[in-house]
C-alpha cells in the first residue's frame, strides 16, 4: 500500500514539474524573464519567479487533469495565497535587489490535455 502511495506522489510531482516547465517556456515566449524556479523557504515554495518589464512576478502553476471541485484555478484558495504571499515577502527580504520593485501574483492553470494555459495576471494581491 505504501509503495502505491509513493508512486502516486511521484507521478503527481512529475506532472507538476512538467506543467511548471511548460509554463516557464510559455511565459518566456510572452516576454517574461525567468529569475528563479521552485524557490523554497521555510514558509513555502514559489513555482516561478519572473521579471515582466520592471515588475517582479510570483507565479503559481497549477495542473488538474479534470475540472472536479473547480479545477486548477480554484485550487489556489486563500490558504495557498497566504502562503505564497509570505514566501514572496521572505524572498524580497533575502534579495534586496528586488526590495523596491513592483510585484504581482499570477496564476497559470493547465487543465487536462489543453496545450494553452489560462494565465491570470494579478490573480490576487499581497496586502492582507
Amino acid at each position: 500500500m505504501e509503495s502505491k502511495a509513493l508512486a502516486q506522489q511521484w507521478w503527481r510531482r512529475q506532472r507538476g514539474d512538467a506543467a511548471e516547465q511548460r509554463a516557464s517556456e510559455w511565459l518566456r515566449a510572452k516576454g517574461l524573464t525567468l529569475v528563479a524556479q521552485n524557490w523554497q523557504c521555510r514558509l513555502g515554495e514559489i513555482d516561478l519567479i519572473m521579471q515582466h518589464d520592471d515588475m517582479l512576478v510570483f507565479i503559481e502553476v497549477r495542473y488538474r487533469e479534470q475540472e472536479h471541485f473547480g479545477g486548477a484555478l480554484a485550487s489556489v484558495d486563500c490558504h495557498k495565497q497566504r502562503r505564497l504571499i509570505a514566501a514572496a515577502r521572505y524572498y524580497l527580504a533575502k534579495h534586496p535587489r528586488w526590495a523596491n520593485s513592483c510585484c504581482r501574483f499570477d496564476v497559470i492553470a493547465f487543465s487536462g490535455a489543453a496545450s494553452t494555459p489560462t494565465w491570470i495576471e494579478n490573480a490576487f494581491y499581497g496586502d492582507e
